[in-house]
């Protein structure tokens, strides 16, 4: 066998040797405002040993890894008929449980009625499709299960097709300005690239006239500190459902250096390289086109 189809196919035995070890990306979750399941992951630094996540974990029976993974196929717009009240925040998914909790002192993100909302949404692989975004209604008592009629019958904004740029997506909306207190954001997501439909719940807290401290639309955590979760080396720039051009970058956990770059899957799961397998491949087959031109040119 020519040399350089030995050192080729020295490079895909070790591809085909790291790539089944590599955990399977998934696709999204809103980190500003932070939802249940980022605040709650491992990633959520202080905000994943608040009382309200301890309690979540517990009530789940296993921490929330894959926090980009909520989600459920076929819906085809149909949330309301095959997602059940109360279950919610985890879409119906047993693996998610325990993000349903009622109760008031989950992580929460503070808010101002009327602002400007900047949804930062991270996804790991690039999707087509809607987002809706619901807030939930006046007199809305969040130490009760959440359920359907809590929102009202149609989104505040509705977003379809932003771009995903290094890693994240942007949306920006006009938050209702009659809201005041402790609120659900909730996000759905409804892919029109796969089957699937992503749901989050996200903890706002809209201040009072006059509160100290209030002010964005974009703020930090209520009584919980407000750093961004950290993860494996990712630092996402996010995009923007308005294409407005020059935002700064944010800082989203749990996305692969490898996955930063937009890509696009062709069902619901489709395992990619990342972290140190994605490195070693890249090693492995550089080093074998390397050598290819160097045995030609000699």
């Amino acid at each position: 066998m020519p040399a350089h189809r030995t050192v080729t196919a020295a490079a895909l035995a070790v591809a085909a040797t790291l790539l089944p070890a590599t955990p399977a990306l998934a696709h999204g979750a809103p980190t500003d405002p932070v939802s249940r399941v980022v605040a709650c992951s491992p990633e959520g630094g202080e905000r994943a040993r608040t009382a309200a996540c301890r309690a979540a974990v517990a009530a789940n029976g296993a921490p929330f890894t894959a926090w980009d993974n909520l989600r459920v196929a076929d819906v085809n717009g149909r949330d309301r008929q095959l997602i059940p009240d109360g279950r919610l925040c985890s879409g119906g998914l047993p693996a998610y449980k325990g993000l349903d909790l009622a109760r008031s002192d989950w992580p929460s993100t503070r808010l101002t009625p009327g602002a400007t909302l900047t949804m930062t949404y991270s996804s790991t692989i690039a999707h087509t499709g809607t987002f809706k975004l619901f807030l939930t209604v006046r007199g809305y008592d969040p130490t009760k299960p959440l359920t359907w009629s809590d929102l009202p019958a149609k989104p505040f904004a509705e977003v379809t097709d932003p771009p995903l740029r290094n890693g994240a997506y942007r949306i920006r909306a006009t938050l209702p300005a009659d809201r005041s207190g402790h609120h659900v954001l909730y996000t759905i997501w409804q892919n029109s690239s796969t089957t699937d439909t992503y749901y989050s719940c996200s903890d706002v807290v809209f201040a009072t006239s006059g509160a100290s401290g209030a002010g964005t639309a974009k703020g930090r955590p209520s009584g919980t500190p407000a750093p961004s979760p950290s993860a494996p080396a990712a630092t996402v720039p996010s995009a923007r459902a308005t294409a407005a051009p020059g935002d700064p970058a944010t800082t989203v956990p749990g996305t692969p250096a490898a996955a930063t770059a937009p890509r696009k899957d062709r069902g619901p799961s489709v395992p990619l390289p990342a972290g140190g397998a994605a490195a070693a491949v890249a090693l492995v087959v550089g080093g074998a086109a390397l050598a290819v031109l160097r045995r030609r040119r000699g």
